[in-house]
Protein backbone atom coordinates (compact mmCIF):
# COMPACT_ATOMS: atom_id res chain seq x y z
CA UNK A 1 0.00 0.00 0.00
CA UNK A 2 1.24 3.56 -0.74
CA UNK A 3 1.55 6.24 1.72
CA UNK A 4 2.97 9.98 1.15
CA UNK A 5 6.31 11.23 2.69
CA UNK A 6 6.45 14.64 3.75
CA UNK A 7 9.11 16.09 3.01
CA UNK A 8 8.45 20.04 4.30
CA UNK A 9 6.26 22.93 3.95
CA UNK A 10 6.32 26.10 2.19
CA UNK A 11 4.00 28.27 1.10
CA UNK A 12 2.36 27.89 -2.06
CA UNK A 13 4.63 28.36 -5.32
CA UNK A 14 4.39 28.09 -9.19
CA UNK A 15 5.35 24.17 -9.04
CA UNK A 16 8.34 23.32 -11.22
CA UNK A 17 9.08 19.70 -11.61
CA UNK A 18 11.90 18.07 -9.47
CA UNK A 19 15.42 17.41 -10.23
CA UNK A 20 16.20 15.37 -7.60
CA UNK A 21 14.63 11.55 -7.36
CA UNK A 22 11.94 10.80 -4.52
CA UNK A 23 12.85 7.97 -1.96
CA UNK A 24 11.78 5.52 -4.22
CA UNK A 25 12.59 5.69 -7.47
CA UNK A 26 10.32 6.75 -10.57
CA UNK A 27 7.74 8.32 -7.33
CA UNK A 28 8.05 11.52 -8.58
CA UNK A 29 7.60 14.47 -6.46
CA UNK A 30 4.83 17.05 -6.30
CA UNK A 31 2.91 19.58 -4.27
CA UNK A 32 -0.22 19.23 -2.11
CA UNK A 33 -1.87 22.75 -1.90
CA UNK A 34 -4.20 23.88 1.13
CA UNK A 35 -4.68 27.45 1.41
CA UNK A 36 -1.36 29.86 1.01
CA UNK A 37 1.00 26.71 1.71
CA UNK A 38 1.45 23.48 0.32
CA UNK A 39 3.46 20.18 1.42
CA UNK A 40 6.46 18.41 -1.04
CA UNK A 41 5.64 14.85 -0.68
CA UNK A 42 5.85 12.17 -2.87
CA UNK A 43 4.57 8.34 -2.90
CA UNK A 44 6.58 5.14 -0.83
CA UNK A 45 5.65 1.86 -0.05
CA UNK A 46 4.04 1.96 3.79
CA UNK A 47 5.52 -1.62 4.30
CA UNK A 48 9.54 0.00 3.10
CA UNK A 49 9.02 2.63 5.36
CA UNK A 50 6.97 2.10 8.42
CA UNK A 51 8.53 3.11 11.96
CA UNK A 52 9.47 -0.52 12.49
CA UNK A 53 10.76 -1.30 9.02
CA UNK A 54 12.94 2.37 9.73
CA UNK A 55 14.33 0.85 13.05
CA UNK A 56 15.43 -2.44 11.54
CA UNK A 57 17.37 -0.78 8.75
CA UNK A 58 18.66 1.42 11.16
CA UNK A 59 20.34 -1.27 12.88
CA UNK A 60 21.02 -4.02 9.84
CA UNK A 61 21.65 -1.62 6.59
CA UNK A 62 23.07 1.17 8.11
CA UNK A 63 23.89 2.61 4.23
CA UNK A 64 20.09 2.26 3.44
CA UNK A 65 19.21 4.91 5.90
CA UNK A 66 22.66 7.49 5.21
CA UNK A 67 20.89 6.89 1.44
CA UNK A 68 17.81 7.66 2.34
CA UNK A 69 18.49 10.41 4.78
CA UNK A 70 20.57 12.29 1.56
CA UNK A 71 17.72 12.55 -0.85
CA UNK A 72 15.39 13.65 1.69
CA UNK A 73 17.86 16.78 2.19
CA UNK A 74 18.26 16.96 -1.61
CA UNK A 75 15.12 17.34 -2.00
CA UNK A 76 14.22 19.78 0.84
CA UNK A 77 16.80 21.93 -0.43
CA UNK A 78 15.69 21.74 -4.14
CA UNK A 79 12.48 23.04 -2.68
CA UNK A 80 14.10 25.38 -1.75
CA UNK A 81 15.18 27.30 -4.22
CA UNK A 82 13.32 29.21 -7.07
CA UNK A 83 15.98 30.66 -9.97
CA UNK A 84 18.50 32.91 -7.53
CA UNK A 85 16.49 32.81 -4.59
CA UNK A 86 16.22 31.06 -1.35
CA UNK A 87 11.98 30.19 -0.49
CA UNK A 88 11.38 29.62 3.08
CA UNK A 89 10.40 26.25 4.23
CA UNK A 90 10.03 24.39 7.34
CA UNK A 91 11.83 20.91 6.84
CA UNK A 92 10.41 17.38 8.39
CA UNK A 93 12.04 15.30 10.45
CA UNK A 94 12.96 11.71 8.80
CA UNK A 95 10.55 9.44 8.32
CA UNK A 96 7.60 11.85 8.12
CA UNK A 97 4.50 9.32 6.81
CA UNK A 98 0.47 10.24 6.34
CA UNK A 99 -1.26 6.83 5.42
CA UNK A 100 -3.58 8.78 3.13
CA UNK A 101 -3.73 12.21 2.07
CA UNK A 102 -6.71 13.26 4.24
CA UNK A 103 -4.57 12.94 7.08
CA UNK A 104 -2.21 14.88 5.55
CA UNK A 105 -4.59 18.14 4.97
CA UNK A 106 -6.04 17.77 8.32
CA UNK A 107 -2.53 18.13 9.45
CA UNK A 108 -2.09 21.15 7.37
CA UNK A 109 -5.56 22.61 8.83
CA UNK A 110 -4.82 22.16 12.76
CA UNK A 111 -1.57 23.27 12.31
CA UNK A 112 -2.20 26.01 9.70
CA UNK A 113 -1.54 28.56 11.70
CA UNK A 114 1.74 27.49 13.38
CA UNK A 115 3.11 27.09 10.00
CA UNK A 116 2.42 30.30 8.50
CA UNK A 117 3.94 32.03 11.31
CA UNK A 118 6.91 29.64 10.92
CA UNK A 119 7.32 30.64 7.29
CA UNK A 120 6.37 34.07 7.40
CA UNK A 121 9.43 34.17 10.16
CA UNK A 122 11.57 32.46 8.21
CA UNK A 123 11.09 34.88 4.78
CA UNK A 124 13.81 36.53 3.87
CA UNK A 125 16.38 34.43 5.79
CA UNK A 126 18.87 31.69 5.51
CA UNK A 127 20.32 29.08 8.53
CA UNK A 128 24.09 28.89 8.56
CA UNK A 129 26.31 26.82 10.19
CA UNK A 130 29.95 27.46 11.48
CA UNK A 131 32.03 25.13 13.23
CA UNK A 132 35.34 25.05 14.60
CA UNK A 133 38.03 22.37 15.17
CA UNK A 134 41.52 22.36 17.21
CA UNK A 135 43.26 21.33 13.66
CA UNK A 136 46.84 21.30 15.36
CA UNK A 137 46.96 20.73 19.57
CA UNK A 138 50.38 20.78 19.39
CA UNK A 139 50.69 24.35 17.78
CA UNK A 140 47.85 25.23 20.40
CA UNK A 141 49.47 23.91 23.42
CA UNK A 142 52.81 25.85 22.54
CA UNK A 143 50.93 29.21 22.08
CA UNK A 144 49.31 28.58 25.92
CA UNK A 145 52.71 27.95 27.62
CA UNK A 146 54.24 31.00 25.72
CA UNK A 147 51.78 33.24 26.94
CA UNK A 148 50.42 32.20 30.07
CA UNK A 149 51.84 33.63 33.35
CA UNK A 150 51.06 30.82 35.82
CA UNK A 151 52.80 28.37 33.42
CA UNK A 152 55.74 30.24 32.54
CA UNK A 153 55.88 30.51 36.67
CA UNK A 154 55.71 26.79 37.31
CA UNK A 155 58.01 26.12 34.65
CA UNK A 156 61.01 28.51 36.35
CA UNK A 157 59.82 26.71 39.49
CA UNK A 158 60.65 23.27 38.38
CA UNK A 159 63.97 24.16 36.68
CA UNK A 160 65.18 24.92 40.33
CA UNK A 161 64.22 22.10 41.94
CA UNK A 162 65.97 18.57 42.23
CA UNK A 163 65.20 15.75 39.42
CA UNK A 164 62.61 13.73 42.29
CA UNK A 165 60.85 16.67 43.16
CA UNK A 166 60.74 18.20 39.87
CA UNK A 167 59.03 15.04 38.66
CA UNK A 168 55.89 15.68 41.14
CA UNK A 169 55.65 19.60 40.22
CA UNK A 170 55.57 18.52 36.33
CA UNK A 171 52.53 16.52 37.25
CA UNK A 172 51.30 19.22 38.88
CA UNK A 173 52.13 21.41 35.58
CA UNK A 174 50.70 18.91 33.24
CA UNK A 175 47.55 19.96 34.70
CA UNK A 176 47.84 23.41 35.35
CA UNK A 177 48.37 23.16 31.01
CA UNK A 178 45.41 20.83 30.61
CA UNK A 179 43.11 23.21 32.39
CA UNK A 180 44.05 26.30 30.77
CA UNK A 181 43.98 24.88 27.50
CA UNK A 182 40.57 24.00 27.82
CA UNK A 183 39.62 27.16 29.55
CA UNK A 184 41.24 28.92 26.17
CA UNK A 185 39.26 26.37 23.96
CA UNK A 186 35.84 27.81 25.86
CA UNK A 187 36.91 31.33 25.90
CA UNK A 188 37.39 31.43 21.69
CA UNK A 189 34.16 29.69 21.53
CA UNK A 190 32.54 31.73 23.29
CA UNK A 191 34.19 34.74 21.31
CA UNK A 192 33.47 33.12 18.48
CA UNK A 193 29.71 32.71 18.73
CA UNK A 194 29.44 35.70 20.09
CA UNK A 195 30.69 37.77 17.23
CA UNK A 196 29.44 35.77 14.56
CA UNK A 197 25.90 36.41 16.31
CA UNK A 198 26.24 40.60 15.70
CA UNK A 199 24.06 41.13 12.85
CA UNK A 200 22.04 37.89 12.76
CA UNK A 201 18.22 37.34 13.62
CA UNK A 202 18.65 34.33 15.60
CA UNK A 203 21.41 31.81 16.98
CA UNK A 204 21.68 29.04 18.52
CA UNK A 205 25.11 26.64 19.95
CA UNK A 206 24.27 22.80 18.80
CA UNK A 207 25.28 19.90 20.49
CA UNK A 208 29.05 18.98 19.56
CA UNK A 209 29.23 15.92 17.33
CA UNK A 210 31.68 13.38 17.11
CA UNK A 211 34.17 12.33 15.12
CA UNK A 212 33.04 9.14 13.65
CA UNK A 213 29.39 11.78 12.42
CA UNK A 214 31.79 14.59 11.35
CA UNK A 215 34.25 12.36 9.30
CA UNK A 216 37.34 14.61 10.55
CA UNK A 217 40.06 13.66 12.91
CA UNK A 218 39.96 17.08 14.58
CA UNK A 219 37.93 17.38 17.55
CA UNK A 220 35.34 19.44 17.56
CA UNK A 221 34.64 23.02 20.04
CA UNK A 222 31.75 24.62 18.36
CA UNK A 223 29.03 23.63 16.42
CA UNK A 224 26.40 26.51 15.96
CA UNK A 225 23.93 27.57 13.24
CA UNK A 226 22.46 31.12 12.97
CA UNK A 227 19.26 33.08 10.92
CA UNK A 228 20.60 35.30 8.40
CA UNK A 229 18.79 38.01 6.93
CA UNK A 230 19.64 37.35 3.23
CA UNK A 231 20.73 40.89 2.71
CA UNK A 232 23.46 39.86 5.51
CA UNK A 233 24.58 37.15 3.90
CA UNK A 234 27.69 38.29 2.26
CA UNK A 235 28.50 40.49 5.38
CA UNK A 236 28.54 36.97 7.01
CA UNK A 237 30.68 35.09 5.07
CA UNK A 238 33.25 37.67 5.03
CA UNK A 239 33.13 37.59 8.67
CA UNK A 240 33.66 34.15 8.72
CA UNK A 241 36.40 34.24 6.52
CA UNK A 242 38.07 36.80 8.60
CA UNK A 243 37.54 34.93 11.48
CA UNK A 244 39.35 31.62 10.33
CA UNK A 245 42.61 33.33 8.95
CA UNK A 246 42.99 34.38 12.76
CA UNK A 247 42.17 31.13 14.03
CA UNK A 248 44.15 29.31 12.12
CA UNK A 249 47.59 31.02 13.60
CA UNK A 250 46.60 29.41 16.65
CA UNK A 251 46.08 25.62 15.27
CA UNK A 252 42.07 25.87 15.05
CA UNK A 253 40.01 25.89 11.69
CA UNK A 254 36.17 27.79 11.19
CA UNK A 255 34.44 25.93 8.97
CA UNK A 256 31.15 27.71 7.61
CA UNK A 257 28.19 26.38 5.46
CA UNK A 258 24.84 26.66 3.68
CA UNK A 259 22.07 27.77 3.29
CA UNK A 260 20.64 24.78 4.88
CA UNK A 261 17.36 23.85 5.90
CA UNK A 262 16.29 25.72 8.65
CA UNK A 263 15.50 22.73 10.96
CA UNK A 264 17.16 24.90 13.93
CA UNK A 265 14.79 27.82 13.89
CA UNK A 266 11.77 26.04 12.70
CA UNK A 267 11.71 22.49 15.05
CA UNK A 268 9.02 24.33 17.43
CA UNK A 269 7.04 24.85 15.07
CA UNK A 270 6.85 20.98 13.88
Amino acid sequence: MDALYLYCIRKKNIFLPFLAQGLEEKKEIFAIPYKKIEAVVSRISVEDFSSDEIKIKAQENLNWIKEKILIHEKVIEEAMKKDDITLSVIPMKFGTIFTEEKRLLETLDKHYLQFRTALDKLEGKEEWSVKIYLSDEKKFEEIIKTNCGTIKEYQNKIAGLPEGLAYFHELELKEVISNEIEQRLEDIKKEIFFEMKLDTEEAKECKLLEKEITGRVEPMILNSSFLISDKMVNQFIQKAERKNKELNIKGLVLEFSGPWPPYYFSEQYV
